[in-house]
């Protein structure tokens, strides 16, 4: 199979939007005083699918980090007070990861500007590859 030009310049554009939109998000979380790691944590948690809660492994595949780093990553937000831990009432081996209201807060702000970034981008719709 042979790629159009058309279709390497939508690979090329789509991986340059990313890696901008990425850019961006790192510095938005910086000047709310958190790290791009706690940013990405807070969003994964309270984005996972149908409830506000998630375990450790599952928040690891989320984020496509180790178990371990996943673990340390949620140690220091829960220091920052951005989530709280519970133990899981349906396994007491594991624990339940919630975003206190502080990282609500956080998350919320980050959130709105990461939508008007992503409004203002909307490149997608200019390419036609069918």
């Amino acid at each position: 199979m042979t790629l159009s030009k058309d279709a390497y310049i939508f690979l090329s554009e789509f991986r340059y939007q990313l890696r901008k939109f990425l850019s961006f998000s790192e510095s938005a979380a910086r000047e709310l005083g958190i790290t791009p790691q706690q940013h990405q944590l807070l969003l994964a948690i309270m984005g996972f699918p149908q409830r506000d809660f998630a375990t450790p492994r599952e928040l690891s595949e989320r984020l496509q980090i180790t178990h371990h780093a996943c673990v340390g990553l949620i140690d220091r937000c829960e220091q920052l007070s951005f989530v709280s831990r519970r133990r899981n009432p349906e396994d007491g081996r594991s624990v339940l990861v919630e975003v206190t209201q502080e990282g609500k807060e956080i998350l919320e702000k980050l959130s709105e500007t990461h939508l008007e970034e992503i409004n203002r981008i909307k490149f997608l719709k200019k390419f036609d590859l069918n």
